[in-house]
C-alpha cells in the first residue's frame, strides 16, 4: 500500500475486502479502488440484504478509520443529519452575560453565542472533523427527496456550510458511501457526484466462498447445496428473495441443529431463518421444498 494507506491496486483493493470478511468481485473492487484514489463518493444501489452497508463497515474496520454512519429515514432534516445549535446552552450564556453586565454590546454577544462550542454535531459534520472517518450515508431512498440538497456540497467538496459559523472543510476526505434499495429514485445531482456500482446477489461460487468466511462451522457439502437451494428460491417469485445474509444465518441454523445436508423436513421446520414473510414461506415449504432440495442436492454433486 502507498503511503495514504489505501490499496495500490484493484487486487489489493480485493485483498483488503476479503481480510475484512467481504468477497468482492472484480467489478465491485474496481470501483471501490477508483473511489478511494480518486476521493469520489461511492453510490451503492441493489436489492436489500446484498451487502451494501458491509462494504462500509469492512472499509471502516480495514484502512482503518471511523465509522460515521447516518441512517436515512422519513422526514430526516438538517438538524438531525448535519447539526444543531444547542439552545439551552446559547440562552445560558446571554443570561450570565447579563448577570454579570458583558452584554451591553449586543452584536459582540450574539456572535459570542454562535460560537463552536455551542454548535452539536450530527453525522454529516462529525464526519468531516476529527480523525479520517469512513462516513455511511445508509438507505437514502429512505429520505424525503428535498434532503438530498443538503448533501451536495459533502459529496462535491467535502465541506459544509454554516451561515452562523462558517465552512467547516474536512482535513481528510472521509470515505463517503452511499446506499440505496431502490424504493424510489436518487436524483441525478447525487449520482453525477458518486462513483456508482449495482451490488446485486452474487453467484453461487461466490456465495460458497462467503458461506465459508461468514459461517466457517457449516460443513462443504452442506454449504453447497443451501447455496444451491437459495439461488434458486431467488429464482423463484417471492415477495422478498433472501439475501446474503439470510443465507448466512440459515446455514448456520442448518449447523446448530447438527445437518449434514438439507432433507424436506428439515428445510420446512427452518424455513423462517431464511424467508421472512408467511406468503414466500407457504409458497416454498411442503413439495416446493422437496423438489429444491432434490434439485440443490443434483447441482452439489455436479
Amino acid at each position: 500500500m502507498p503511503d495514504s494507506g489505501l490499496p495500490a491496486d484493484v487486487p489489493a483493493t480485493q485483498r483488503l475486502l476479503a481480510a475484512g470478511g467481504y468477497v468482492a468481485d472484480r467489478q465491485l473492487a474496481t470501483t471501490i479502488h477508483l473511489a478511494l484514489r480518486m476521493h469520489r463518493p461511492i453510490f451503492l444501489e441493489g436489492e436489500p440484504g446484498t451487502g451494501k452497508t458491509e462494504i462500509a463497515k469492512v472499509l471502516a474496520a480495514q484502512l482503518p478509520r471511523r465509522l460515521v454512519r447516518l441512517q436515512c429515514y422519513d422526514g430526516m432534516d438538517l438538524a438531525s443529519a448535519a447539526y444543531e445549535w444547542n439552545h439551552a446552552r446559547q440562552l445560558m450564556a446571554i443570561r450570565l452575560a447579563e448577570a454579570s453586565g458583558e452584554a451591553t454590546d449586543r452584536a459582540a454577544l450574539e456572535r459570542g453565542i454562535y460560537d463552536r462550542r455551542f454548535l452539536q454535531s450530527r453525522p454529516l459534520l462529525d464526519a468531516l472533523e476529527g480523525e479520517p472517518a469512513v462516513l455511511l450515508i445508509d438507505e437514502l431512498d429512505r429520505a424525503d427527496e428535498p434532503f438530498e440538497a443538503f448533501l451536495l456540497e459533502i459529496l462535491a467538496d467535502f465541506q459544509l456550510s454554516i451561515p452562523e459559523l462558517g465552512v467547516v472543510k474536512a482535513a481528510t476526505p472521509p470515505v463517503v458511501v452511499i446506499t440505496s434499495n431502490r424504493t424510489r429514485e436518487v436524483h441525478d445531482a447525487i449520482r453525477r457526484r458518486c462513483l456508482y456500482h449495482w451490488v446485486d446477489y452474487p453467484d453461487a461460487a461466490r456465495e460458497r466462498a462467503i458461506l465459508k468466511i461468514r459461517a466457517p462451522q457449516v460443513g462443504d457439502a452442506l454449504s453447497a447445496q443451501v447455496v444451491a437451494f437459495v439461488q434458486a428460491v431467488r429464482g423463484a417469485d417471492t415477495f422478498k428473495p433472501p439475501g446474503v445474509a439470510e443465507t448466512i444465518d440459515w446455514a448456520a441454523a442448518l449447523s446448530a441443529l447438527d445437518a449434514r445436508e438439507l432433507e424436506p423436513a428439515l428445510v420446512d421446520e427452518t424455513l423462517g431463518a431464511l424467508l421472512k414473510y408467511q406468503d414466500d414461506i407457504a409458497k416454498i415449504r411442503g413439495a416446493e421444498a422437496a423438489r429444491l432440495v432434490a434439485e440443490a442436492k443434483q447441482a452439489s454433486a455436479a
